[in-house]
């Protein structure tokens, strides 16, 4: 099957709505609760990590216990947090939770986001764009927040913004001006810690085939989705979950402050 046989579905959109279905690595990798979230968590979680995973509401449950299925075969511990991390509140309560489950913070992956499509400026909600500003940016300043006490030197935040950020589609006007937000408070926010010997960077993932594209593009964007890239193709969300391990790892310990393009060969430049 190829993603012109996908039919539109509900956003956030889950992974058993998908068709074809997307790679996370669970087969594959050696080594959120769907989507990049998912790929990253298997990923760290055969590194000998264990996982906090947050994500939204019952819709995602399903996912999130799939997710924590890999985590676990993997030898590791996997905490799920459900709740909606637009709330500031709540982003507070998510580190509280690690730190009761953990006892420390290793590693901080800024990864959840929001987006819908419009073509006219005058159709987007004043509540959407507000909602997606605290849901992709906001909420990365809240939590970072509450986990750098908890941080000790040689930690890692990761970011997840956007090609969006440097080559905006209109259609995605709310969502890619977050993402440029994103990689400013990547950079300036990896200046501000490293002194303290946390490392900050961001990932810039291209076309990647998660539920929120069939969930929130048009149908026609969703066929020919990224085959406008130098490789013609979309990318899958375990292709992204090697630069995720590397910047969290001590081999990335000289990398802060970068924007990482994993774009299928789009400059992001």
């Amino acid at each position: 099957m190829s993603q012109s046989d996908q039919e539109h579905i509900q956003p956030p959109g889950t992974e058993a709505e998908m068709t074809p279905q997307a790679d996370h690595g669970e087969a594959s990798y050696k080594g959120g609760d769907s989507g990049i979230g998912r790929a990253v968590a298997i990923a760290y979680a055969r590194e000998g990590a264990d996982i906090l995973i947050s994500y939204l509401n019952e819709q995602e449950d399903e996912d999130a216990r799939e997710t924590a299925r890999h985590v676990e075969a993997a030898g590791r511990r996997c905490v799920l947090v459900p709740g909606d991390i637009a709330e500031a509140a709540h982003c507070r309560a998510i580190i509280e939770r690690a730190i009761s489950e953990f006892g420390r913070i290793d590693i901080l992956v800024n990864n959840a986001a929001f987006q819908r499509t419009y073509e006219n400026l005058e159709d987007i909600p004043d509540e959407e764009w507000s909602y997606t500003f605290r849901t992709n940016i906001d909420a990365m300043f809240h939590l970072a927040k509450a986990a750098v006490p908890h941080m000790r030197p040689g930690s890692a935040i990761i970011n997840t913004t956007s090609i969006q950020s440097d080559k905006p589609s209109p259609m995605l006007l709310a969502y890619a001006s977050t993402k440029g937000a994103v990689s400013n408070f990547t950079a300036g926010l990896a200046q501000m810690l490293g002194s303290k010997g946390i490392r900050v960077n961001g990932v810039a993932p291209g076309p990647i085939w998660t539920p929120l594209i069939p969930s929130t593009m048009p149908d026609e964007k969703v066929k020919s989705f990224g085959q406008d890239t130098p490789l013609g193709r979309a990318g899958q969300p375990k292709e992204l979950a090697g630069i995720y391990v590397l910047l969290a790892s001590e081999e990335g310990s000289y990398m802060t402050g970068g924007i990482h393009a994993v774009t299928g060969g789009t400059p992001l430049l």
